[in-house]
């Protein structure tokens, strides 16, 4: 299988071919495919306001260093895709806090899609984002997703908290989530996707692990 490298702003020039490949595969994947026109651009990368130097990837990157998988990390004390233009799901208030950041852009390449049954690829992304998140001190997980996303998250033994109602969006019906990262959804996520130990990178640069968090600023 591939293995999740974590790479934030500190150590992205390392890794500027994978992110190149990475924006790629988001336009094929959210442009070409799912058609969803307000993120298009033309220069054949998909690439939005959210992908900041604050911005943490999740890369998975198989044996000849092709990207297969991803997902993305933004800390929610800065601007992010619930509270700058889906707020609405959140009515209550959107979740912010220095251990709670947004993910986002998660995704397999279709060549490792199974049928009939649950990808062991995406198994390995879902794995690699938990892990990720208990390494990084990150407690919850705020995200926008389709409305089919609980059932399924619920279904892998994952804790969450429906923001508010489902939203009739023209890309689909879409909802706010919080999420407990948890070692017993990590735990459940392997039994369930049949995946022994670890899924990180074992030699990721220690800087992502000792770089400091985002600090606390106003809300």
């Amino acid at each position: 299988m591939f293995r999740i490298h974590i790479v934030d702003w500190i150590v992205r020039d390392r890794y500027a071919d994978h992110l190149e490949r990475y924006f790629r595969i988001r336009h094929e994947i959210y442009v070409e495919k799912r058609r969803w026109e307000a993120i298009a651009r033309p220069i054949g990368m998909e690439i939005d306001a959210f992908d900041t130097r604050e911005a943490v990837y999740l890369l998975g990157i198989d044996e000849r260093s092709n990207i297969v998988g991803g997902s993305r990390l933004v800390p929610t004390l800065k601007p992010h895709l619930l509270a700058d233009v889906f707020p609405v799901l959140a009515p209550g208030g959107v979740p912010r806090a220095a251990d709670i950041f947004e993910w986002t852009r998660f995704f397999v390449v279709p060549e490792l899609a199974e049928t009939g049954r649950p990808s062991k690829a995406a198994g390995v992304v879902l794995c690699g984002l938990l892990e990720a998140c208990l390494k990084l001190r990150i407690s919850k997980l705020s995200v926008v997703c389709e409305s089919f996303w609980p059932e399924r998250l619920q279904a892998l033994g994952w804790e969450i908290a429906v923001l508010g109602d489902v939203l009739d969006h023209p890309d689909g019906d879409i909802v706010g989530l919080l999420i407990d990262v948890t070692d017993d959804a990590l735990a459940s996520t392997r039994k369930i996707y049949q995946i022994e130990g670890t899924v990180l990178l074992t030699h990721f640069p220690a800087e992502c692990l000792n770089a400091p968090r985002y600090p606390e600023q106003s809300r």
